[in-house]
């Protein structure tokens, strides 16, 4: 095989450069050593924001990306990439306080050429946020929010759609290089366990947290990374049936928390801690998950929550390029880093908003060795997606143009808005190779359902027999293999 460009990483990273590669007319395969968005790219906070904190760090640029990465998403992919209305409460000797605060919204909203900002005092914050306890009313903004997995997924197809080739469970065993130390092709290793050898000019790693595994093979000088562990719980709404977002200070350390409404759902974040041994699989521990239920009852101290209400757990690591001045981890910067050495570009850093700007710069780095790659294309992010009557905002969101395919595989709800025509086209078009792929990436069944969608599996053999072969042993196979693993990595301590 022969191609123009090898990215190695099928994260939001690796498949924004594919998608951008594919449409400046370069020929690339993709490959992903597990499965597509296993790593950050479905564990983060499912937040598109500019980053309101960031104009506290003085990283005005970033923010500035970021605002209008999300705006062009919102544009591009309304059913998936969804405004998400904020609200910070004041309190009396609270910081910020309010006149702080709407002054950092209003820079907020001259990068991002629109206002959302506005204010409500005490009694029309006990309307909006029930519970929340606001003496002296709050700063209402607004960002957006997504399923991070299906916008990869999504990006992924659209690649696909232009010529490019993705391969899940596929191991880079080693870059083949010329007498001059040029990159010059792959050695690959797919999930049959057969090999094979493809032909590059370049390549491109986006591999996030693990570049420095990558670096140690292909004998690239990278950057240090600094892996940061951000933790979250899943809980049921009706336990605090928030209708928008709410931010607020951590009163143990002062950094920032939030709870929103997603996917049916209440989702609490975050944590900020190091992680250094990258060969654990990234899981809450009993202080974050404490840390995170104290932070709830801080802001809603009439809710009484309890471990008891946590549906489910997920922890991401961040690829944060380490300063080495030893700071606290929320204060590291959130930029990107993008090098090339021989025909290798390396990406790292960065946040889930503004893949596309960091795909550019990575193929610019790249320019010397694809002569083919044309200009850069319009503000567009994603292709047109399938419109029309009957069809809902959420598939084509998550489909693109594919969504009147999944409507047609059927329209029966399987889980709340869940159909089981998504669950068909994902087995037949979306690489699944194990339960968990299906339920924790293709679909969030596993992170929304009460025991992880336990009661939900019957229902899944038949079409996974059907449409993936597996036998009745394999199928019980793969389901003792996904329940230990999500009682391993997701559930409430």
């Amino acid at each position: 095989m022969k191609v123009d460009l090898l990215i190695i990483g099928g994260g939001i990273s690796g498949a924004g450069i594919a998608l951008e590669a594919a449409k400046r007319g370069v020929k690339a395969l993709l490959v992903e050593r597990e499965d597509f968005a296993w790593g950050t790219s479905s564990r983060s906070s499912k937040l598109v924001h500019g980053g309101l904190r960031y104009l506290k760090q003085g990283a005005l640029h970033l923010t500035w990306e970021s605002v209008r990465e999300r705006d062009q998403l919102l544009r591009d992919a309304p059913g998936l990439v969804e405004p998400m209305p904020f609200a910070m409460a004041h309190n009396p000797g609270a910081k910020p306080g309010r006149a702080t605060l709407q002054a950092g919204l209003m820079l907020y909203d001259l990068l991002a050429g629109r206002r959302t900002r506005g204010y409500a005092d005490a009694a029309q914050m006990q309307w909006l946020v029930p519970g929340l306890p606001a003496l002296s009313g709050a700063s209402l903004y607004e960002d957006a929010t997504t399923d991070d997995a299906r916008l990869t997924l999504r990006v992924l197809q659209e690649a696909q759609s232009l010529g490019t080739v993705v391969r899940n469970r596929t191991e880079l065993l080693a870059l083949r290089r010329d007498a001059t130390g040029q990159v010059i092709g792959a050695s690959l290793r797919g999930p049959d366990g057969f090999s094979q050898d493809i032909e590059c000019r370049c390549a491109i790693a986006a591999t996030g947290a693990y570049l420095g595994e990558l670096a140690a093979q292909t004998g690239l000088p990278a950057p240090k990374i600094r892996p940061l562990r951000g933790s979250h719980l899943l809980l049921p709404l009706w336990r605090l049936p928030l209708s928008r977002a709410v931010a607020w200070s951590h009163a143990d350390d002062g950094r920032p928390v939030f709870a929103y409404p997603w996917q049916g759902a209440l989702l609490v974040g975050t944590t900020d801690l190091d992680h250094p041994d990258l060969s654990l699989a990234p899981r809450i521990t009993a202080p974050e998950q404490d840390y995170l239920l104290r932070a709830l009852n801080q802001a809603f101290p009439q809710a009484g929550l309890s471990a008891r209400d946590i549906r489910s757990t997920w922890a991401g690591v961040r690829p944060v390029l380490d300063s080495g001045a030893g700071v606290d981890p929320s204060k590291e910067s959130r930029e990107h880093l993008v090098l090339a050495h021989q025909g290798l570009v390396a990406i790292s850093g960065g946040k889930l908003t503004t893949f596309r700007r960091m795909a550019r710069e990575a193929l610019a780095k790249a320019r010397p060795w694809l002569p083919m790659l044309g200009p850069e294309t319009g503000p567009g992010i994603l292709l047109p997606a399938a419109a029309g009557a009957g069809i809902p905002a959420r598939l084509s969101g998550r489909f693109g143009a594919r969504a009147t395919e999944v409507l047609a595989q059927g329209r029966q709800p399987l889980w709340g808005q869940t159909l089981t025509g998504e669950l068909r086209h994902s087995l037949q078009h979306e690489q699944v190779h194990h339960l968990d792929d299906l339920l924790l990436r293709r679909t969030r069944l596993g992170l929304l359902a009460s025991d992880f969608g336990r009661s939900l599996l019957p229902a899944l053999q038949p079409h996974c027999q059907q449409l993936l072969g597996w036998d009745a042993a394999r199928f019980e196979q793969e389901c003792q293999r996904y329940l230990a693993l999500m009682h391993d990595q997701h559930k409430a301590l």
